[in-house]
């Protein structure tokens, strides 16, 4: 308590919040390993403190900052110049749940975030920001590839593990990814703020070097509801520059999503793994 009572005196003596009914409250951490608090004012939540590794700290921060036109995401604050915590704007909400339907959030997604991702410059490596860089994004989704393998193991039969496997070597030649863009590089419903059934917010970046389809598949994957065409094809045709991707390469990139995303499941969602194994069923005719 020592640390976050400092950085309310801190916040308070900088005039950037107002001592005026002010309390703190713990959060739940969630699926990120720092350490959140909310302010509330008068007991309405405005803003969140965010303690972290300052490698974590300062990717959250560029990536707020670079999109900070981006209405979803939350606004900056303060960030510490030792880069110990992040002080941003309360979206107010919930995630996970009473999401309403995909379509319409996949399609707020579209518009108001994937269509706004910038290109990054050729040099800047591929990969996490803040983590493990990668020669080639043919690289990144080799990894992914054996990390899901390991985790979904028998639960799927060999012949998918090796048609997956030929999926990869198929990505690897697709024109569209060679170009980079800074992605959000965590666009799954635990990162979605929702209030009345409608998305109004996206949380915690991960930020990644990648193909701006990498979040699209990712967000479409992220909960095992409306995993079918009409919803694909109907965000997907919001998408800045959808006319590039034939549907073969958008299915493509949709399957080894799905498939990543079941290796995920299983270590850290197990109770959407049902629902999960029964959109495999459906997607995997699109294997080669």
């Amino acid at each position: 308590m020592e640390k976050i009572n400092e950085i309310m005196d801190l916040l308070i003596n900088k005039g950037l919040v107002i001592n005026d009914h002010l309390e703190l409250k713990r959060l739940k951490s969630g699926t990120t390993a720092g350490i959140l608090y909310t302010i509330l004012c008068k007991n309405m939540p405005i803003y969140v403190i965010k303690l972290d590794h300052p490698m974590i700290i300062s990717a959250t921060e560029e990536f707020l900052l670079a999109y900070k036109k981006v209405k979803l995401l939350p606004d900056v604050l303060y960030t510490d110049h030792k880069k110990e915590f992040i002080v941003y704007s309360f979206i107010p909400g919930e995630t996970h749940y009473n999401r309403g339907s995909k379509l319409e959030w996949m399609k707020i997604l579209t518009k108001e975030l994937f269509n706004h991702y910038e290109k990054v410059d050729t040099d800047i490596p591929w990969g996490r920001v803040n983590g493990i860089h990668r020669s080639s994004w043919s690289d990144f989704n080799q990894s992914s590839f054996e990390s899901a393998k390991m985790n979904i193991g028998k639960l799927l039969p060999s012949e998918d593990h090796k048609r997956v496997e030929l999926l990869v070597n198929t990505l690897k030649t697709e024109h569209y990814q060679e170009e980079k863009y800074y992605l959000h590089g965590d666009t799954g419903v635990h990162n979605f703020v929702y209030f009345c059934n409608q998305l109004i917010g996206v949380i915690d970046p991960s930020p990644l070097i990648g193909p701006k389809i990498y979040d699209f598949t990712y967000a479409f994957c992220s909960s095992p509801d409306s995993l079918d065409l009409h919803t694909l094809f109907s965000s997907f045709s919001l998408w800045n520059g959808y006319e590039a991707f034939t549907k073969e390469q958008l299915l493509n990139e949709v399957v080894f999503q799905l498939y990543t995303r079941i290796g995920v499941c299983i270590k850290v969602h197990p109770h959407d793994l049902t629902g999960y194994m029964e959109a495999w069923e459906e997607w995997r005719m699109y294997l080669p």
